[in-house]
């Protein structure tokens, strides 16, 4: 997810970038649910909007080329790059360009970028229901007259289909999906005689830091878990599991409440009383090198974990966790991939080829085992090679289960902007020690604003929550 410093542009900046400003805003807020532009979404190109610079290989200058703003780097880059080359390889008349932009706030800043300047990628993804802001100033166009009896949205996993569509239209299929997930270093879990298959509660992970504190790592405690400094998407995982929201239905936020008081209060005791736990600057890395014994990742990140690991010690996974007798409750994660409205309706054709070839359950497959994400289309769990994967290495199995528990975040996450006030209140808690009831009071009205801000379009999206 992203950094509390990161750029995190709302619906009306955007809308103001593009040289709409307030007047744009308010249309886009009262006017069709597609937005607000002089040029509505039912129309098959945006005049004016050209493609962005694209580096083309020598052998397909001939074809129709598309390019893709991707925010992946590392491994999933080059999984993604692959499965382009095989999509370029497999036909005559398109070629698929990816380009890493670094994660997606760095996508969103430079999208917003691209808007206003009219020069534009073909194809964007942006995490959960941040593409919200972009289908909102017309910037993305309809998928729906694409899909035939092969290559339909009902193919995709039911937890993520709900997210793809507004105002009865989709704009998305799910791509890069996936939830949160509990990394442990099952190797020092064994040395100290903990289960497993690790903890299933706060209050286990609490009791299993006193055990993995007895081992020595560098000459200092073994820590039970690092903390990241961007835990926002974590932490809608953990304030369900205090029984809280960070906002309701009716919009109101809810995050400064006793359930979200007790979460917070709960992991500030883990770190700066019990030093059982800690805030990395990245706990990734640690987690790696075996300083901390836990993480939270997603499950994007399982196959680039264990690659990092190594031999250094065994993986485990497990669901993430809940304070005992409430019920887990993952959010949805990841993206999926959109087509930009520009002025070629010939590229917009043939970014839904590309679509439809990841659609596949083989590509499916291909991306789940190369880089963690979930299978996105229901078929690809029984490819041979999903299965043959989760026989292997269970953690998998563990990823796909959790599915069982994923649902759409609350509303507060719909919007960059209050994910990274969420981190920036999270990190202080973990990092300074701040009361927890000081810290998220701190940040309720500039929430409440951002709902408010948005509520109205919200509402015409029709949204089918999970």
């Amino acid at each position: 997810m992203t950094s509390p410093r990161s750029f995190s542009p709302s619906r009306r900046s955007i809308l103001t970038a593009l040289g709409l400003g307030a007047a744009g805003a308010s249309l886009a807020a009262c006017g069709s649910p597609n937005g607000g532009s002089s040029e509505g979404a039912d129309q098959p190109v945006r005049d004016g909007f050209g493609q962005a610079d694209i580096t083309v290989p020598d052998e397909y200058k001939d074809r129709t080329p598309i390019l893709f703003w991707a925010p992946f780097t590392g491994n999933n880059l080059e999984v993604l790059n692959g499965l382009f080359t095989a999509f370029n390889e497999s036909q005559n008349d398109i070629v698929a360009v990816a380009e890493s932009v670094g994660g997606y706030a760095d996508l969103n800043q430079k999208f917003t970028a691209a808007l206003q300047a009219r020069t534009v990628p073909d194809i964007v993804c942006f995490p959960e229901m941040q593409w919200l802001q972009f289908y909102f100033s017309d910037a993305l166009a309809p998928l729906d007259d694409y899909f035939d009896d092969e290559w339909k949205l009902d193919n995709y996993i039911d937890s993520y289909t709900p997210e793809c569509k507004a105002a009865g239209q989709t704009y998305l299929v799910p791509f890069a999906r996936s939830t949160p997930l509990f990394y442990f270093n099952r190797t020092r879990y064994q040395e100290a005689g903990l289960p497993e298959e690790g903890p299933e509660t706060w209050e286990d992970l609490a009791e299993f830091g006193k055990e993995l504190s007895s081992i020595k790592v560098e000459g200092r405690p073994l820590s039970a878990l690092a903390f990241s400094t961007d835990d926002a998407w974590f932490s809608q995982a953990d304030i369900w599991g205090f029984g809280g929201r960070n906002s309701d239905d009716d919009f109101q936020v809810t995050i400064d409440e006793a359930p979200g008081i007790e979460w917070l209060e709960f992991q500030r005791k883990l770190i700066h009383e019990d030093k059982v736990a800690y805030m990395a600057k990245a706990a990734g890395t640690d987690f790696e090198s075996g300083v901390a014994a836990g993480k939270r990742g997603s499950t994007a990140g399982l196959t680039g974990t264990t690659k990092a690991v190594g031999d250094k010690f065994e993986v485990g996974t497990a669901y993430m966790l809940a304070k005992e007798g409430q019920e887990k409750a993952v959010p949805t994660g990841g993206s999926g991939l959109s087509i930009v409205r520009a002025d070629s309706k010939d590229r917009q054709d043939a970014c839904a080829e590309l679509f439809r070839f990841l659609g596949t359950p083989e590509n499916s497959a291909t991306w789940h085992i190369g880089t963690g994400y979930v299978p996105i289309v229901k078929a690809a769990r029984d490819t041979q090679e999903v299965k043959d994967l989760v026989a292997k290495d269970p953690n998998y199995e563990v990823a796909l289960n959790q599915l069982e528990n994923a649902r759409t975040a609350d509303y507060t996450n719909w919007f960059q902007s209050a994910v990274t006030e969420i981190s920036t209140a999270v990190a202080q808690v973990h990092g300074d020690g701040t009361d927890p009831k000081t810290a998220l009071g701190s940040i309720k009205d500039s929430l409440q604003e951002i709902l408010d801000d948005n509520r109205e379009d919200i509402e015409k999206i029709d949204f089918e929550r999970i």
